[in-house]
């Protein structure tokens, strides 16, 4: 299979992870962290989709855009306190990443793993900022950045606010579709649970001008990626495992 450009959302792990996500034996807390973050990177590569369906024009870095929506739509999908509590996860999620390697890797596509986390934190924050200041101030979100943090939602509001806009159908559609499903573990049922919830939800509200397609198959890496050439989001089994080992001491 193809390796494509836009790849995972949160980690690209190059080796497979040491923990495992067991429904028996890994805690509610460790499970709510891991499906949040599984939510937060799908709608990451969504946002890639997006991008290759509708000819988006992007200035910038394409991995920043896809980020932007991901938060944008945990913002817009989701009652505050649900919404609250996925973009502390999806936060920790950067913030995790950040502290196992020691080495930032700046040529890599994605910007650094910490200004991903303060990017996170400062779109949710200005998307409601009367509401939200305990967020902010919770995960150390500074005065002087703050003090954008709402026009920077407002930007994202207008441009894939628009481009989703584009999308939005009366009737809904049947243009996310299941694809190839290769469940080995139960952090890929897991996986595939939140996918096929997430498309139903997903085809109630948007018609794409294309089908897309979405799989969850083992993939020999914790990774996630859309592949432009099949227009098809893969998210692979291995990255809940991965999500296990990087979560944070509950």
């Amino acid at each position: 299979m193809l390796r494509p450009l836009c790849t995972a959302a949160a980690l690209a792990l190059a080796c497979p992870a040491q923990a495992e996500l067991s429904f028996d034996t890994t805690s509610d807390d460790t499970i709510a962290y891991v499906e949040s973050n599984l939510l937060g990177i799908f709608y990451h590569e969504l946002g890639h989709a997006l991008i290759d369906i509708l000819g988006l024009p992007i200035f910038g870095q394409e991995e920043d855009a896809a980020d932007v929506l991901s938060i944008f739509l945990i913002d817009a999908f989701y009652e505050e306190e649900s919404a609250v509590q996925l973009a502390y996860d999806a936060a920790f999620g950067f913030l995790g990443e950040a502290e196992a390697n020691s080495e930032v890797a700046f040529w890599d596509v994605h910007g650094p793993d910490l200004q991903r986390y303060y990017n996170t934190v400062c779109l949710f924050y200005g998307a409601n900022p009367e509401e939200r200041e305990d967020v902010a101030q919770d995960l150390g979100l500074p005065e002087e950045r703050a003090d954008y943090c709402p026009d920077e939602y407002d930007q994202a509001a207008q441009s894939w606010g628009a481009a989703l806009d584009e999308i939005v159908h009366d009737k809904g559609g049947k243009t996310l579709t299941l694809g190839n499903f290769e469940i080995d573990s139960d952090g890929g049922a897991l996986t595939a649970d939140i996918v096929r919830a997430e498309v139903d939800a997903i085809n109630q509200e948007f018609r794409l001008p294309e089908d897309l397609l979405i799989s969850v198959i083992p993939c020999g890496e914790a990774n996630a990626f859309y592949d432009p050439q099949r227009v098809e989001i893969v998210m692979c089994t291995e990255f809940a495992d991965a999500l296990v080992e990087m979560a944070p001491e509950m």
